[in-house]
Formats: structure tokens, C-alpha cells, sequence
């Protein structure tokens, strides 16, 4: 692969700031590979060079070190205003041409970010499918027989297949989730008004919210960093609240009851990080889901359809053959309904909202399946309304409630097929949200979105950047073994528990207390040995290795993804005595062995 095929924020960054790389040949290859994924249908318009060329010429004159997102591309969902490029929310003739970008489009430009295009959806943004489009169905980034997941279909798409660094969506049901599982993506669903929704063609007014896909959790931070700010322009917009603390031992709602429609690969991948939350500091609390349920139900079933309406209503009474039918059914669905049942669905949505509030209480987050299950492109056509809803289960009630969330990749399936899982809290805890959504993500050290390109080295390349350096450990410096504490005080933070490349060979060494490892590279019949990648602050590294005893010492690691990392290797003359364990394939394993 080129140095520009790996978009992850820091790389590109660390590529500009050396003069490996230039926007215009980091775009030139994008454009390459749009051409060759043309299939996804992410796209409704990608920029010209012409159109590009005053965005190159801006940052020719700056310096890279300059802004935070120099050069970075992103992806725009085609509801959202990019001046001078037509805003059609995926109906040709809604189609306008904005004078001026959307407050958060502004801002990332700003920053230095640079527009890719426009991105397909479900029209006006009606859909968690990504299949209602006149432009043709979003398909799964992994095997396009499968759905994209929408409305932000083509914004996921564009990150998932190396497109973009990042996308903008919009969220008003999920559509900035669930296309985060579908793509194994993280997608941030920010508190209502962090970020400012003006020039976005309005879902639900009162409850839509600008989302962002993220290759992973640090760059989704990055991201929301320089896009959330309060905008007095906006009458929907607010400034963050205090938010919440983040805890080394925290607490985590895990429903009583969890519905996959027979989709046993999502709920063996919430299983599974419900398990690697716990591992890494969580306890895991049973809590009811119900009045979220109950207040999910409200979004369609009750009189919040009529703010679509009213968004588009010109279109649908005057010109209602322009909408996609499956659209147009769902927006006409509001006729008929009257303020009082709008003021009655409000008394009961406050009511839930107490209860829910109730629930979380004690609660650092709740922990939820993102989407119960998945579907081909066929079978949504085959029963489009039931198997949309059913898509919405676990991300409905989010802002009816008034809660943040945070979509994080799961793993794979046997199906070969993404899966995710959604931390979600109270409004402004979004911070600790991505915190915890961290360390969920370092569990599973998954490759970013469909590009095949490892997570762990994206994060090691921020830390080394930000003055730390990566340290791999394969024995009692593992999180919850005794010498873990010696990284912890000094500051340390896990990166990533992954395995070392299949070139060593594991011993338990003679002697102790307490009981050591020695891990060997060998020239041949060597094995893959797990390992935590954990970052120090430079500063603490010479007293961190001032306790290290012979014969171990530090050198350079391979690790899965065939990068190196600094970490423990044995001498070996000290292998004498030695039991060899690598049968085991980690430390943790030959403790647990009885």
C-alpha cells in the first residue's frame, strides 16, 4: 500500500509535517480509489479539481503544524451545506446551491480539513438503511449484498473504504450509528446542540444532531474537538455542560433483556465486550431497558413524523411523485395528526425521561447492541418499514432522551460481516463516553474500517506524537497482574492488547517470586504471543527502566500488524531451566492453566 492510502488522522498529520506527503497527491489517490468503488454508491458529487484547488491553495501558504486537521479530506452527507456544491438530500429536485457552508463545515475548513464531496443517504435523511435513495443503495463496505446502514450511508462508506479521514452524518434515530456498525466504524452521536446543526436540512428539528464516523476513537475526538462550539445563530445549539469524570473502576449498565431477532453473530459480539469492558476496570450492572424502549417507540409511532413533514412540506403537497416511495409513505404518515397528540406524546416522553434517568443512576454508561441485527440489500426491499424499525431498536430513544452516545466496532462475525456496540450517558458526557469507548477499542484492536489497516499502530503514532513512547508487555505488567501498577503510576495508559507477530517462542523463567516471562524471537517455529501495548510519558521511561532485572530488557518487538514496538525480551542464556509455554500463547493463559 502508498504512504496515502492509511488516512488515519495522526499518519497523514506526521506524512505533512515530514514533507512525505501534499494534500493534492494524498486527493489525487483518493480519487483513484473512489473510481474503483464506485459500486458502494457513496457518492452523489465529488469535487473537481477545480473545486479543490482554493482549499490547496489556502494551505500551500500554511504551515502544517499550523492547524489541528491540515489536509485531512473528510466526506459530507448531502444534507449538510458545502458552499458552492448542491445540497439535494437525496432528492434531485429539493437540489439548491448554498452561498455558505454549515457552521460545522465551516469550522473543520477552518481547521484545515478539506471537502471530499457530498455523500449519499436515505432521502432526507428518513432511514437507518441506507437503501432509499434515488442514487442507488449504500452497500456494505464487506460484502456489498448487505446493507450500508443509513441515513448517513455514503458518509460511513467513504471512511470504511479509505475515502475519507472522516465523515459528517446526521443522527436523528441512528443514522450516525448504525452505519458506524455495518462499516466496523466508531461513530460519535454528540450531545443535542454541541455541535451546531445550522445548514443541515432538518429531519426532526428539535432532535437531529451532526454525527461523526471516525476511523477510530482518537480521531473521532479530534474531530468533535474542533467541531462542537456553541453558535448563537443556531437556536437549537448549547454549550457543553460540566460532563462527566472518567473512572479506572467504573459501573455499566447491561440491559436484563436484549433482542437480536435471531441474530446470534451480534449478540456473541455484545457478549464479548461486555467481557472485555469488564477486563479492562468495568462492573457490569443489570439495569431495564424498558422505558428507553418505551420512549424509542415514540419517534414514529407518535407525532414527532410531523416534523418531517413540516421539514419538506412544499415537496409533499405539492410535488409528492419527486420522493422516494419508501419516503414519501413515512413522511404522509403525519397527516392527521393533531397537537394534542403532540402535547400528550411530550407529558409522556417527560415521564420516561424520569425513569430513565432513574436507571442510570449509579451508572458511569449503559452498553447496548448498536443494531440487533443485519440484513442483505434484498431482504430490506423485501420488507422495507418492519426491518428498518427493527434496525432502530437500541439508538431510537437516544435523543428524544436528551443522552450522548458513542458507536464502537465489536469485531466480526462468522458471517465475515462488522457488528458494534453503542456506550451511551447522560447529556455531556461525551468525553468520558470516548473514554471508556477507548478502552473497549484497545480490547479488540481491530483493523480500521474495511482498509486492512491495524488500529493499534494509528493510536501508537498519536501517543509518540503527543511526547509518550509504546511499550509492549507480555507478563505481570498486564492490565490486572501486579506489576501493572508500575505503568499506571507513572501515568501509562493502554493502547492496544494485540499479539506479537508468529516469530517467538514463550518460557516461564526459573525463579521468583514473582513469577517472569522471557520472550524469545526465533528463526523458525515461532508463535504468536499476547501482549499489551501501553503508552508512558517519555519523562517516566529511565525510572521505569531502572526496575527492570536480568535478563530481561527492553528491545524492538514485532507485532500482528508487522510494525515494531519497544518491548521485554529475554536474554538467552537465561532460558536455561526455563519452561516453554508458548503452547499457551500468553501469560495470562499458563497462569490459568489449573
Amino acid at each position: 500500500m502508498s504512504s496515502a492510502s492509511n488516512l488515519s488522522i495522526p499518519v497523514l498529520a506526521a506524512a505533512y509535517r515530514e514533507a512525505r506527503l501534499t494534500p493534492a497527491a494524498v486527493f489525487a489517490q483518493i480519487r483513484e480509489r473512489i473510481a474503483a468503488t464506485e459500486m458502494h454508491n457513496a457518492w452523489i458529487h465529488v469535487l473537481s479539481a477545480a473545486e479543490l484547488a482554493p482549499y490547496f491553495e489556502r494551505l500551500a501558504a500554511s504551515d502544517p503544524a499550523s492547524l489541528p486537521l491540515y489536509g485531512i479530506p473528510f466526506a459530507v452527507k448531502d444534507n449538510i451545506d458545502l458552499a458552492g456544491v448542491p445540497t439535494t438530500a437525496a432528492c434531485p429536485a429539493y437540489a439548491r446551491v448554498p452561498a455558505q457552508s454549515a457552521t460545522v463545515v465551516a469550522r473543520l475548513v477552518a481547521a484545515g480539513a478539506i471537502p471530499v464531496g457530498k455523500t449519499n443517504l436515505d432521502q432526507f435523511a428518513t432511514g437507518l438503511v441506507g437503501t432509499r435513495s434515488p442514487y442507488g443503495p449504500g452497500r456494505n463496505a464487506f460484502d456489498p449484498a448487505y446493507v450500508s446502514g443509513g441515513s448517513s450511508s455514503g458518509s460511513a462508506l467513504a471512511v470504511a473504504l479509505g475515502l475519507a479521514s472522516f465523515a459528517l452524518g446526521t443522527d436523528t434515530a441512528g443514522s450516525g450509528r448504525v452505519p458506524a456498525a455495518f462499516n466496523n466504524l466508531v461513530g460519535v452521536k454528540p450531545s443535542c446542540g454541541l455541535v451546531s446543526t445550522r445548514g443541515v436540512v432538518p429531519a426532526c428539528r428539535s432532535l437531529d444532531c451532526v454525527s461523526i464516523f471516525a476511523l477510530d476513537v482518537a480521531d473521532a475526538e479530534a474531530v468533535l474537538g474542533v467541531a462542537a462550539a456553541f453558535d448563537a445563530d443556531d437556536p437549537y445549539s448549547r454549550p457543553a455542560g460540566t460532563g462527566q469524570a472518567v473512572r479506572e473502576r467504573f459501573r455499566f449498565g447491561v440491559p436484563a433483556a436484549l433482542e437480536y431477532y435471531g441474530d446470534g453473530e451480534t449478540a456473541a459480539r455484545f457478549d464479548a465486550s461486555a467481557a472485555a469492558l469488564i477486563a479492562a476496570g468495568g462492573e457490569g450492572v443489570t439495569c431495564d431497558l424498558a422505558p428507553f424502549l418505551d420512549a424509542a417507540r415514540l419517534l414514529y409511532e407518535g407525532p414527532w413524523v410531523a416534523e418531517r413533514y413540516a421539514a419538506i412540506r412544499d415537496l409533499v403537497e405539492h410535488a409528492p411523485d419527486v420522493l422516494f416511495p419508501v419516503t414519501r409513505t413515512i413522511i404522509e404518515g403525519a397527516r392527521g395528526r393533531t397537537a394534542v397528540e403532540a402535547f400528550e406524546a411530550q407529558y409522556r416522553l417527560k415521564a420516561l425521561k424520569r425513569l430513565a434517568d432513574r436507571a442510570l443512576e449509579g451508572l458511569d454508561f449503559v452498553l447496548t447492541p448498536t443494531a440487533p441485527a443485519i440484513y442483505t440489500i434484498a431482504e430490506l426491499e423485501a420488507d422495507p418499514i418492519a426491518l428498518n424499525s427493527r434496525l432502530g431498536h437500541y439508538t431510537n430513544f437516544m435523543n428524544l432522551l436528551d443522552y450522548a452516545a458513542i458507536a464502537v466496532p465489536a469485531g466480526f462475525g462468522a458471517d465475515a460481516l462488522p457488528r458494534g456496540v453503542t456506550l451511551f450517558g447522560p447529556a455531556f458526557a461525551d468525553g468520558a463516553l470516548a473514554a471508556y469507548a477507548a478502552r473497549l477499542e484497545a480490547a479488540f484492536a481491530l483493523p480500521l474500517g474495511a482498509t486492512g489497516h491495524p488500529r493499534v499502530s494509528a493510536a501508537r503514532k498519536a501517543h509518540e506524537a503527543s511526547g509518550r513512547l509504546s511499550i509492549a508487555v507480555c507478563g505481570a505488567h498486564l492490565s490486572g497482574l501486579p506489576l501493572n501498577l508500575q505503568l499506571t503510576a507513572r501515568g501509562g495508559t493502554l493502547v492496544a492488547a494485540t499479539t506479537t507477530a508468529p516469530a517467538y517462542r514463550f518460557y516461564a523463567l526459573p525463579g521468583g517470586p514473582p513469577a517472569r516471562p522471557g520472550l524469545v524471537r526465533v528463526a523458525e517455529d515461532g508463535a504468536a504471543i499476547e501482549v499489551e501495548v501501553w503508552s508512558l510519558p517519555i519523562e517516566t521511561i529511565g525510572s521505569f527502566l531502572a526496575g527492570i532485572p536480568s535478563p530481561l530488557g527492553l528491545g524492538r518487538v514485532e507485532l500482528a500488524d508487522a510494525s515494531y514496538v519497544t518491548g521485554f525480551l529475554c536474554e538467552h542464556h537465561a532460558l536455561a531451566g526455563a519452561t516453554d509455554i508458548t503452547s499457551y500463547g500468553g501469560w495470562r493463559a499458563w497462569l490459568g492453566r489449573e
